[in-house]
């Protein structure tokens, strides 16, 4: 499984029904499930974004359908950056010669 950090900021539809929000996540997080990913932690967060959510996803097809459909929906704004772990950053540094 393949690691992304999605980043969201609620859109103005999004932020007036901040109270459904909770019930939104659990409909991602079975939506992200039924494509074979999984969440791995959510952040609400100050600054920036609104929201930071660490998710698996198999690979870069499913991660970028998940963004788009939880785009779609109309109450957030997401960028998915696609993490590389410890282990591969070394690897990856290490083969620069």
């Amino acid at each position: 499984m393949t690691t992304y950090v999605m980043l969201a900021n609620w859109t103005e539809q999004g932020i007036l029904k901040a109270k459904d929000s909770p019930r939104r996540l659990d409909a991602a997080k079975k939506a992200l499930k039924d494509m074979s990913g999984e969440f791995k932690s959510f952040y609400l967060t100050m600054g920036d974004y609104d929201m930071v959510a660490i998710f698996e996803a198999p690979d870069d097809a499913v991660a970028a359908r998940f963004s788009l459909q939880m785009g779609m929906l109309g109450n957030i704004r997401t960028r998915t950056l696609k993490a590389f772990p410890e282990a591969a950053y070394r690897e990856i540094i290490n083969s620069l010669g």
